[in-house]
């Protein structure tokens, strides 16, 4: 069985492998304070071009956005996401049981835009009941987005200037930061990251590693006290070199966006033959998430010899189905896909 359901079916890099066998027998103080992790948060500094970010390792997505999201939130507040968006659909209520809720936007693409989370601002202070009603607290967006679709620098940019202005904290869930980044149709930039956010995350766990996740803290006012948030959310590890020996590796030698760039191409290659067959998508392909409508025999068919995730129904012939691609994913692999397709 050949898979496209995600892009962490495989391990991770060799290098990592490497680096763990070799750095075993070593003793290093625990909890992130050791000098693999102390190197990795420099590395990822100087991707960001910025010296005066705060880097914490933790395990995984979910656990990175519930301990970011109840962080910054006052137990009155929520926090605004897409409806489509991962902390709303896909984290099993992680966030509501820090005890915050999400208050999901409309989204046909999975983006939200700066005048929506300007309207749900005013809406709120314009409600006479606005004291019986969860107040917005801060903004939560993925890039890519769970649709595989992508901000524009633009549209980054509009949505900080209207959180700053209205005092939300604007936070980036970057599980695929490096496919996003990896993109032809991309114009942002790391360091853009540190520049137009409050916070966001490096994927490390679809990107790479074996697990785990970069928090990165750019606006100094949510820095105080993370690493209690973290030990209480169970995310502090006491063979914290674990994670820092893998992001280490991953920004040594350009690699994470050396091995984010060949998702894309393989994604690229599966695009292009997916339009040459005049297939359909669902939503526009941006990134290594592909969502071409085919029809149900045909994804009968290609279920005998690939593994894919179904999306939605798009009649009652034809189905939404998304491939994925990884940092490992074989040319072979996809040139066998394109031929059963």
């Amino acid at each position: 069985m050949i898979r496209f359901d995600s892009d962490y079916m495989e391990g991770c890099i060799p290098e990592i492998l490497e680096a763990l066998s070799r750095t075993n027998s070593e003793q290093t103080p625990g909890y992130g304070e050791d000098v693999h992790c102390d190197h990795a948060r420099q590395l990822i500094k100087d991707a960001c071009g910025n010296q005066n970010i705060d880097v914490h390792f933790l395990t995984g997505g979910t656990q990175a956005n519930m301990t970011v999201i109840a962080s910054i939130l006052k137990p009155h507040q929520g926090v605004l996401c897409a409806a489509t968006g991962h902390i709303n659909v896909h984290e099993t209520g992680a966030v509501e049981a820090t005890g915050h809720k999400c208050l999901p936007l409309p989204s046909k693409d999975g983006t939200i835009t700066a005048a929506q989370v300007e309207k749900a601002v005013l809406d709120h202070i314009n409600d006479e009941s606005f004291e019986h009603i969860v107040q917005p607290g801060m903004v939560y967006i993925s890039f890519p987005t769970e649709n595989g679709t992508l901000y524009t620098k633009q549209q980054l940019t509009d949505l900080y200037e209207t959180c700053r202005r209205y005092d939300l904290p604007l936070f980036v869930d970057g599980a695929r930061l490096g496919y996003g980044l990896g993109s032809k149709q991309n114009d942002l930039t790391l360091p853009d990251f540190a520049k137009y956010t409050d916070v966001f995350y490096i994927g490390g766990t679809k990107v790479g590693a074996l697990f785990g996740e970069a928090v990165v803290f750019v606006n100094d006012r949510l820095k105080k006290d993370f690493r209690y948030h973290i030990k209480q959310r169970g995310g502090m590890l006491a063979k914290g070199r674990m994670l820092g020996i893998q992001f280490e590796e991953l920004f040594t030698d350009n690699r994470y966006f050396k091995i984010s760039r060949h998702a894309m191409e393989m994604a690229e290659l599966l695009t292009d033959a997916l339009k040459e067959k005049n297939y359909e998508f669902f939503y526009a392909p941006q990134t290594n998430q592909l969502f071409p409508i085919l029809p149900n025999e045909k994804i009968a068919e290609l279920r005998k010899q690939f593994s894919f995730h179904t999306w939605c129904k798009t009649d009652d012939s034809h189905t939404a189905v998304r491939f994925v691609t990884s940092f490992m994913t074989p040319k072979e692999n996809v040139d066998q896909l394109i031929n059963a397709l």
